[in-house]
């Protein structure tokens, strides 16, 4: 059964607790056992580990079985498939230098996973490399790969770095001390080609690399955390806990759909009757109870005792690292459904109301209130809700109003003008269907309001479009927003490249996109990119940017690969109202925006202490504007969208 609902009833995303079980051919009574016990899954060996073929005496070989944990019949399929969780011999090392080792380790590896497909598994678990050269090992699994199904294979990999020395207390883990497992990994995966059946699972043991090196693997595709029981420290009352660093650990695996699994045996004296915290799942008939259960009580009082998923990010669910392509706003008319989603996102249009209200009190003076009229344009109007929000100001703020509202759509126009009569504004609000770059207003503005930004700021025209509507903005008029700047940093997003892999061609490793990012280590700061200021009166501005950027990720980081850049961006309404997207001052609760992902056709990889060199072009043509970007340092990377012949955005 799962480990339980969350505070609140959330019930969205169920989370397992597996255990790690040594070989038994007895695989009913091994999975009843773990499974009364209150485990979802076994960890189990699927072959006799003392089995060697060359051994095997090849004149009975052909008819004599091979020494598997039973018969595919002595569990039902769905048992197979849900309850196990394969677990290839320990022993194998398809690297060694011994002739008879390797080639043992390359038959039974094939055996094992073959048997393991036959029982439509659903996951393997492969030992950890041997050592710190793994060609031969990857290279078999490349070939199994290319035939394997659906099942998953995920490899064993301890987590430390080098200054953490290697622990005694993993017995799978027998490689050099001064390797950084994360290497080993990214090694085993480049040789492998990225292969999207190809995941981790982790070994968590009882001390922890840095934090920024433990951020690390959320980018990578880890599975499964495999906690030994060493790791547990003893609480006041005997039971086993873990400390701090490692419950946010579990937590944030959680957060990732990792399934924990626990290995190991009892190392605790649990006091004798029911454990803190699970009082009443914990026994079974008779009073029997599993030696690990106090671990696994644990655990799932970690997962019961998470907060909540605030309302947004359930909303937000289905769209982790779910890769859209960006609006194309001028190109394209926006359907009722989009502007429904955007007209939901009310800390927008709050903030746009708190940025009128301070822009009118600025414009008119209290004394004047009663008899100046301030002309307000709202430039690109969609349905409506930036002309409410500009009326609410002015009653907010006792001040007159007459609004323009500018909208190139004529089906949200259609909506604009039933919207002013059902709420009486006749008198307030003219409904000017154009193209604000074609429309010659009849006055000049105070105020110009627009919504044009995209995820990275200037990606869906704002600036274009407010050059071409600043000419009816009077020459001390404001424009709301006045400024906005866009912001990158490097990521490890490896969910995010198989998905852009899997179309096999250029152009989509050319697009940006627009992604709620989940699955993905941020590995450094963010830096600013480009910035548009609005009105802008020079007479020879140019839209057209370039930035050269470099990023230091910090050294106790470790090793990384880098897949692209996640890209965002930060506006200042007015004064000091602004909106935004860039983590460190995001605006709460808005999700009118996803960040945008700028990926790199092959991955970057940056070793400690190296610096990340990045460039970064907006171009601009007569009838469409893009970006170009490429990586020059640690190692050069091709230009992306040259020309802007993947992607562009059209005028």
């Amino acid at each position: 059964m799962p480990l339980g609902e969350r505070h609140g009833g959330d019930k969205s995303e169920s989370r397992y607790c597996g255990v790690e079980t040594d070989f038994d051919d007895d695989m009913p009574n091994l999975l009843s056992y773990n499974v009364h016990g209150g485990f979802d899954f076994v960890l189990a060996t699927l072959m006799d580990p003392t089995y060697r073929p060359s051994l095997v005496d090849k004149d009975t070989s052909r008819s004599s079985a091979l020494p598997f944990a039973g018969s595919d019949l002595v569990l039902s399929p769905s048992q197979w498939s849900s309850h196990v969780v394969g677990k290839i011999s320990s022993w194998i090392d398809l690297d060694s230098e011994d002739e008879t080792l390797r080639q043992d380790s390359e038959i039974t590896l094939k055996q094992e996973i073959a048997w393991a497909s036959h029982l439509s598994l659903q996951a393997c678990i492969l030992p950890t490399p041997k050592g710190s050269s793994c060609a031969n090992y990857a290279r078999c699994l490349n070939q199994i790969l290319q035939n394997l199904g659906g099942m998953q294979l995920w490899l064993r990999i301890p987590m430390v770095k080098p200054e953490d020395g290697i622990e005694a207390g993993n017995p799978e883990y027998m490689g050099e001390g001064d390797v950084d497992s994360w290497e080993l990994w990214n090694s085993f995966r480049l040789l492998c080609e990225h292969h999207s059946q190809l995941s981790v699972a982790l070994d968590i043991l009882s001390s922890l690399p840095s934090a920024s090196s433990v951020a690390r693997w959320f980018g990578e595709p880890v599975r499964a955390a495999i906690i030994n029981t060493n790791s547990f420290l003893t609480n006041a009352k005997g039971y086993p806990c873990l400390s701090k660093r490692h419950q946010g650990l579990i937590t944030a695996f959680f957060d990732h759909s990792v399934q924990v699994v626990i290995s190991g045996r009892s190392v605790h004296k649990v006091p004798v009757g029911t454990s803190e915290s699970n009082a009443n799942n914990n026994q079974t008939e008779g009073g029997w109870r599993h030696p690990l259960k106090a671990y696994l009580d644990y655990v799932a009082f970690l997962y019961q005792k998470m907060d909540p998923l605030p309302e947004q990010e359930r909303f937000e669910l289905g769209y982790r690292d779910y890769l859209q392509s960006p609006l194309q706003p001028l190109m394209d008319n926006l359907e009722a459904q989009t502007y429904e989603i955007f007209e939901k996102d009310t800390v927008k249009y709050s903030q746009y109301q708190r940025a009128v209200a301070k822009a009118l009190v600025d414009r008119v003076p209290d004394e004047d209130a009663s008899r100046v009229t301030t002309v307000l344009m709202v430039v690109g109007a969609g349905r409506g809700p930036l002309v409410r929000a500009s009326l609410q100001a002015a009653e907010e703020t006792e001040r007159k109003l007459k609004v323009y509202a500018v909208e190139k759509n004529p089906n949200a126009v259609v909506t604009l003008h039933s919207l002013v009569k059902l709420e009486g504004w006749e008198q307030t609000v003219t409904i000017i269907s154009s193209d604000m770059r074609d429309w010659d207003a009849p006055e000049k503005a105070d105020i110009l309001v627009s919504e044009l930004l995209g995820s990275f700021g200037d990606n869906e025209l704002s600036p274009e479009c407010l050059d071409g509507a600043q000419r009816f903005l009077k020459e001390d008029g404001i424009s709301i927003p006045s400024s906005y700047t866009s912001f990158i940093h490097p990521v490890t997003a490896c969910k995010l490249y198989n998905d852009i892999k899997s179309h096999k061609d250029l152009v989509h490793f050319e697009t940006a996109y627009v992604v709620k990012l989940h699955r993905v280590a941020r590995l450094a700061n963010t830096q600013p990119v480009f910035t548009f200021t609005h009105p802008e009166h020079s007479d020879n501005a140019s839209n057209q940017r370039y930035k050269k950027l470099q990023f230091d990720i910090p050294e106790d980081t470790g090793a990384t690969l880098i897949h692209g850049f996640a890209g965002y961006f930060d506006a200042t309404l007015y004064k000091d109202v602004h909106l935004g997207i860039e983590p460190s001052t995001a605006t709460p609760n808005m999700f009118s925006w996803f960040p945008i992902f700028f990926p790199l056709r092959a991955p970057v990889y940056v070793k400690p202490g190296s610096p990340l060199e990045v460039h970064f072009w907006r171009c601009c043509g007569s009838t469409k504007v893009w970006y170009e970007w490429s990586v020059t340092s640690p190692s050069a990377s091709p230009l992306h969208n040259t020309n802007g012949r993947s992607y562009w955005v059209g005028l």
